[in-house]
């Protein structure tokens, strides 16, 4: 069953003198239950398409549908996670969490209860009460990510939230995320730049190209979870991804004879 629909969408930016033609002919449908990955350069319009979504931005044309339904503004059916978490500094972490919630007809222990629980979900339920900051940027991040799931939306939009991460903090939320994923079904849309985190994250990955922004390849991974960004599988799969870039090798053939690159990632 299709969740999201992308058909044609076209994005200019105005720079001084000429446009930036961000996003051009983006046609791609999204599974429900995906975890889709988009990767490519900066400036490949991924946080555009990501933005698009939301419905913080409106396409110059084409569309997107949900359920069949064209998204023009913002809903609670879909839900954004920030690089930066985007949280309230003068709230505490369960007040946070909260804040979705409160704006939607719900009882003072509905929302508490709500809120309580996703905090769980993602190990923070001791720390409920503190204030953000006398928590890591991992634990912010966690935060973020419980204030996006108590609103139970159907599509979760996360654009490049472990970027500012340090690598062990990433790679426990990158298992985390993978739990969090498939204990509740939802359909994710995961933006970066790293091609080793969208194979250890995603069921299908989109490499976007810029000048115009465009999908230039579509690498399906099919690789058992739960899984880790050190695993050799992730590894190769990473490189692949990493030399078809680089050669224009499309569309993607599965070929054993790549080294393994401990960076695999897109500059």
């Amino acid at each position: 069953m299709v969740k999201l629909s992308i058909r044609n969408v076209e994005k200019q930016f105005p720079d001084q003198d000429h446009r930036v033609h961000a996003l051009s002919s983006i046609s791609v449908d999204v599974e429900a239950g995906e975890f889709l990955i988009l990767v490519g350069p900066s400036g490949c319009g991924k946080s555009t398409l990501l933005n698009i979504i939301a419905g913080l931005e409106k396409p110059d044309a084409g569309e997107v549908l949900m359920n069949g339904v064209p998204v023009t503004q913002p809903g609670p059916d879909r839900a954004l996670v920030f690089q930066d978490g985007a949280l309230f500094p003068w709230l505490n972490v369960r007040r946070n969490v909260e804040f979705g919630l409160r704006q939607r007809n719900m009882t003072r222990s509905e929302v508490s209860d709500r809120a309580l629980h996703v905090l769980d979900l993602v190990g923070l339920s001791k720390f409920a009460e503190n204030d953000l900051h006398t928590l890591s940027g991992g634990m912010r991040q966690r935060v973020a990510i419980a204030r996006a799931l108590a609103l139970e939306p159907e599509v979760l939009l996360m654009d490049e939230p472990f970027s500012a991460l340090d690598a062990l903090t990433r790679e426990d939320l990158y298992v985390e995320i993978q739990e969090l994923w498939e204990g509740r079904g939802a359909t994710i849309v995961f933006v970066t730049h790293n091609v080793r985190e969208a194979v250890t994250l995603g069921d299908r990955v989109l490499l976007l190209a810029s000048d115009p922004g465009r999908i230039q390849g579509e690498f399906p991974v099919e690789i058992l979870r739960p899984r880790h960004i050190e695993d050799v599988d992730v590894a190769r799969t990473a490189q692949q991804i990493s030399q078809a870039m680089k050669k224009g090798r499309f569309p993607f053939v599965a070929d054993q004879s790549y080294s393994i690159d401990e960076s695999a990632e897109v500059k």
